[in-house]
């Protein structure tokens, strides 16, 4: 029946009916009939109608999209449409820089567009809003433009759902940064464009040190709240200098444009560390960690993203390996040192066994009287092919193979052994890292040392750092008041650095505060405060009723100002270096041991002594020479004859580090330059410069090629006019 009394009110066949039935249609003469259906149509929120005037302002809008927005109608009519909305820029469909503006102008029709609400403030805390628009634009019969006709509507809900997964593909949940993949991408793009453009780009590789303690001793809730501090702390640092991400775990990444000064991304690493290092609030808990920084600069280091990434990689495992708390440069020579440390760690095990190791033992000297009232056991490797192993190196490989514990506690026997032939006025220290103090069979292998050698407790000093505090404090705490029911004394050593807290101070009983070497290193300089950091650490600890020992004092204005600052007991070169078990024996002969202090007057923290090959570039001519000592601002080196005073030259370090000096010392074949731009640290206890040059770009610039690296430069032009060379070149032996 339904069917066919359609197709009678479509045929007009039913009597008394009109041609639509009995439906009471309206057609398009019904004027008043079609605004009410246009009105059901706005008051449904289905979509909304809007027009503009040929200068894009609202000359009409439904009331129901003004309500939407949440403003009267009338502050919305007569404005500009584009005054209202704007392209969203996290769009992911839409990445079309071209603004809501003019699209406008050109006056072609509106597909679909999505379109934010523009904030009233850059900190509107208001609802976002996204409206999506289509458009017809409106011409006169002469085609002049009248204006849009359009309709709109509220796409919020679903817009927000699509930016949330499109960030889920880009950032990481946990921390807010971007993730791998948003780094992956960033960089290749970035990398593709500066080469065209010949322009620099610096990647720096963060890894935590100590995280993996923090998520085993607190619980992974505790280790996913310090990610996110720790990704606050370096976003803040970094600021709008480049971009921060989260590769995964506890491994970030921050790529820097622009930015190939050696100098200032030391300063940036060097700051990271510095605040990372600092403690994280975790509940009613502190958590402290450290980290670790591999530094790489396209296009030196590498041109692909793949190069580059490995670059840094290298030189974040070589700053890890070296001791971890610090950052490296990447240079050619990591790929040789990497090999040699994994030879290193097949070695260390068998270090133990065959007798490799051996302790060292420096001299604490009391500044009153210049007697020795203690000895700081070191630890030595001296491998059989290799020759001395720094500790810097193998401490960390005994951590990372688990054998911290074993070497600790072999370190603990001996020194209480060699110590109990000593003057029983004289103590003996030894340094313990964190994993050995977090083992629960801590003090009874101290008590067992104490047992098996017959030394008296009060003469053992325990050297322990802040790192302890990083674990249980319900379990540290039961350590200390073991240790000291035992009688050992403790010893909180490099004081004032990194992390350190007074609530260590309050909450552990230790005996003795030592000033780290850092300070001491600059306490002569008038623009530090190191003087005054030690003056408050002597004065806190006699406060206390604590001893403090300053560390690595090696020259007189060093000695003269930590003793005006109160300083009665010192460890470092003025004194002695660390000495082995026979010259200490032979000198305690008499049943005393006196030093008096003995050192160079000034102390000269940037002159390193170097026995390195170099080249040296004077007009045409590179001169192959030998660098004796290096310092930030110049350099003294062997090799040529008949340099005057005055001549400017250039130093070719290697790796692109080029140098323009002048010679200020000439005796024979050892000159002694003055640098026009001072070197950098280098994050491995070396110097380098800022910038490099490639020598491919010397070449194309017009250098002889006389004068550069041997190499192939096939843009490079011989230079036929070359002028004959102006000094001696003489063959330097190490001796």
């Amino acid at each position: 029946m339904a069917v066919k009394g359609f197709l009678k009110a479509i045929s007009g066949n039913s009597a008394g009916d009109s041609a639509f039935g009995s439906v009471d249609v309206i057609t398009s003469d019904n004027y008043a009939k079609r605004v009410e259906v246009l009105d059901d149509f706005e008051q449904a929120g289905i979509s909304w109608l809007w027009a503009t005037d040929a200068d894009g302002r609202f000359v009409y809008l439904s009331e129901k999209a003004a309500e939407n927005l949440d403003k009267p109608i009338s502050d919305i009519l007569a404005k500009p449409l584009a005054g209202l909305f704007e392209n969203d820029p996290d769009n992911p469909d839409e990445k079309s820089d071209r603004t809501l503006q003019f699209q406008l102008t050109k006056h072609s029709k509106i597909n679909d567009l999505v379109v934010r609400r523009i904030p009233k403030t850059q900190n509107d805390g208001d609802k976002p809003i996204w409206w999506m628009i289509s458009a017809h634009p409106k011409f006169d019969s002469s085609g002049e433009f009248l204006g849009y006709r359009g309709n709109a509507k509220d796409v919020s809900i679903e817009y927000q759902r699509k930016l949330e997964d499109s960030r889920n593909a880009e950032y990481d949940s946990l921390t807010g940064l971007a993730n791998r993949n948003r780094m992956g991408r960033q960089l290749t793009s970035m990398l593709s464009a500066f080469k065209a453009a010949n322009r620099s780009c610096a990647i720096m590789m963060l890894d935590l040190d100590r995280f993996k303690q923090v998520n085993d001793t607190m619980g992974h809730p505790a280790g996913d709240e310090l990610l996110r501090q720790v990704a606050s702390r370096v976003t803040t640092i970094i600021g709008d200098r480049g971009e921060v991400g989260r590769l995964g775990g506890d491994e970030f990444q921050i790529i820097l444009p622009d930015l190939d000064d050696r100098g200032k991304l030391g300063e940036i690493a060097e700051k990271i560390v510095k605040i990372v290092s600092q403690p994280y609030p975790i509940g009613e808990k502190s958590a402290v960690i450290g980290t670790s920084i591999g530094i790489a600069v396209a296009p030196y280091d590498g041109l692909e993203p793949d190069d580059i990434i490995s670059s840094s990689d290298l030189a974040l495992y070589a700053a890890k390996n070296s001791g971890r708390g610090q950052f490296r440069f990447y240079s050619a020579d990591l790929k040789d040192e990497e090999e040699e440390r994994r030879r290193l760690v097949e070695d260390l095990r068998d270090a133990l066994v065959n007798e490799q190791l051996a302790l060292h033992y420096q001299p604490v000297v009391r500044t009153g009287d210049h007697m020795v009232v203690g000895f700081e056991a070191l630890m030595r490797w001296v491998h059989p092919e290799r020759g001395a192993v720094s500790p810097a190196v193998f401490i960390p490989m005994a951590e990372e193979l688990n054998l911290i514990n074993q070497l600790g506690e072999w370190a603990l026997r001996r020194a209480c052994e060699d110590a109990l032939n000593w003057p029983k006025s004289i103590r003996v220290a030894v340094n313990v890292s964190a994993v050995q103090f977090a083992s629960s069979g801590f003090p009874e292998i101290v008590m067992n040392a104490l047992a098996h050698s017959g030394l008296e407790p009060e003469r053992l000093e325990l050297e322990l750092t802040e790192s302890v505090f990083m674990g249980d404090s319900d379990a540290n705490d039961k350590t200390f008041e073991t240790l000291k029911n035992v009688g050992v004394r403790l010893a909180l050593d490099d004081f004032g650095t990194g992390y350190s807290s007074l609530s260590y101070l309050r909450s552990a009983p230790f005996d003795k505060i030592k000033v780290d070497k850092s300070f001491v290193d600059s306490c002569t300089q008038k623009d530090k405060n190191s003087e005054k950091i030690i003056a408050a650490i002597v004065g806190l600890s006699e406060a206390l009723g604590m001893e403090t020992t300053v560390e690595g004092v090696e020259a007189f204005d060093q000695f003269n100002v930590v003793c005006e600052k109160g300083a009665k007991y010192i460890q470092g070169w003025i004194y002695s270096p660390a000495l082995k078990l026979e010259d200490i024996e032979e000198k305690l002969g008499s049943g005393a041991f006196k030093i008096e202090p003995d050192g160079p007057e000034l102390y000269r923290q940037d002159r390193r002594t170097v026995f390195r090959r170099i080249g040296i570039i004077h007009e045409d001519h590179r001169y192959e020479v030998v660098m004796r000592d290096l310092s930030k601002t110049g350099s003294r080196f062997e090799g040529v004859l008949g340099v005057p005073i005055g001549t400017g030259l250039v130093l070719d370090l290697g790796s692109g580090q080029l140098v323009i000096a002048t010679v200020k010392r000439s005796s024979e074949s050892m000159i002694g330059v003055e640098f026009e731009t001072a070197l950098v640290d280098d994050g491995a206890g070396g110097l380098c410069t800022r910038h490099r040059v490639s020598p491919y770009d010397l070449a194309v610039a017009g250098m002889p090629l006389a004068a550069l690296p041997e190499g192939e430069y096939p843009l490079a032009q011989k230079s036929e006019n070359a002028s004959k060379p102006q000094f001696t070149q003489v063959v330097v032996g190490k001796n």
